[in-house]
């Protein structure tokens, strides 16, 4: 069904070891059928992820990058445990059928930490929704309420009940998100690169105090969801666990309101757009937050903080994959122009600030 998310042929230079792979994978599963097949679905720019079939079963196989990445990314070993912990207080999640850790293991399958999950077989809401599926203005207003609720519902989860009080440090979290990321930022600076000095100082002047500590996603968009096919307004999966943790729900709000590109933003920032938010029917990212407080309760009344950091966070992630094309870490040429994103986002923030200064409402 055309509708359904698909792999693709593999990218050049990010091919796994069949032969390998598949002697290891019928030690594990031992019902395993037939020859292996690998394909990848290539739309993520952080870990990869491949559709591992056989006659009898499919997985869906995440590892990190090739190349030389920063020690403390792409953890395939804590995204498998988070998910793990979380799937019992938050169903959304593939279940983990296995976690190989290269450091414990006799066995090099591909010199790194990887992990098998369950496929969800659904829709993917990337840049454009497929073709054939033909939502009306309310239908799509409906779906991206209903995604917004997953994010809600998540932030919801007693943390402390569940057992998940070691997910993340908690109090704290927007104070040290800044310096984290500014730290990041400045370490991948290129000569090329924007400064963001300007934006990192105001970020750093206007801090607020934690609204709550709950669980947060830190990735949450459009593309990392699944929509059952059958009915593509329901949610039935979240993905890319990678960056959750403990920390404010509104830093993850703003987080995912930097992808979100409404249908009366400028050309370019409409060609940075990675989900169908600009569809008639889709909520104003003024109008996301105002849903969002509303059903969760918590007082805001200034969430330009909240956006800022959202946008800077973005550009720190874009310019890290640009140091590394721009190093020949990399070859993909996608980040080949990720350092103009760079300098777009820059500008989005100093508007930002300046209208925040002049007090007008964002």
């Amino acid at each position: 069904m055309s509708l359904i998310d698909t792999p693709k042929e593999i990218r050049s230079g990010e091919s796994l070891d069949n032969a390998v792979l598949d002697h290891y994978l019928k030690q594990q599963f031992t019902d395993l059928r037939g020859d292996i097949s690998i394909k990848q679905f290539p739309d993520g720019a952080s870990n990869l992820t491949y559709l591992i079939a056989y006659e009898n079963r499919e997985f869906i196989l995440r590892r990190p990058p090739f190349g030389r990445i920063a020690k403390s990314a792409h953890n395939m070993v804590r995204e498998a445990k988070v998910m793990q912990a979380l799937k019992p207080v938050y169903p959304d999640i593939p279940s983990i059928f296995t976690l190989h850790q290269q450091h414990e293991s006799q066995q090099d399958i591909m010199g790194c930490d990887f992990y098998l999950m369950e496929r969800l077989v659904g829709i993917i809401p990337r840049k454009n929704l497929p073709k054939e599926l033909s939502l009306s203005t309310e239908q799509t207003k409906q779906l991206c309420t209903n995604v917004l609720d997953k994010l809600i519902a998540l932030h919801q989860v007693d943390y402390k009940k569940a057992g998940l009080s070691e997910l993340g440090k908690g109090a704290g979290y927007v104070k040290r998100q800044i310096e984290s990321w500014s730290k990041r930022y400045q370490q991948a600076i290129t000569d090329d690169a924007a400064s963001f000095d300007n934006v990192i100082t105001w970020l750093n002047d206007n801090m607020p105090e934690d609204v709550a500590t709950c669980i947060i996603h830190n990735d949450f968009r459009f593309d990392n969801v699944v929509l059952n096919s059958e009915n593509p307004l329901e949610v039935i999966g979240v993905l890319d666990w990678e960056m959750a943790t403990l920390g404010d729900p509104l830093m993850d709000l703003g987080n995912s309101l930097a992808y979100w590109v409404q249908a009366d933003d400028d050309a370019f920032f409409q060609a940075l757009r990675r989900q169908p938010t600009h569809l008639n029917g889709m909520l104003t990212r003024q109008e996301v937050i105002d849903y969002y407080l509303e059903k969760t309760g918590i007082v805001c009344n200034d969430f330009d903080f909240y956006q800022i950091y959202g946008l800077f966070r973005l550009a720190a992630i874009v310019q890290q994959l640009y140091y590394r094309f721009y190093h020949g870490q990399t070859s993909d040429q996608r980040f080949a122009d990720f350092v103009s994103a760079g300098k777009y986002l820059e500008q989005r923030c100093l508007t930002l600030i300046a209208n925040h200064a002049q007090g007008s409402k964002t």
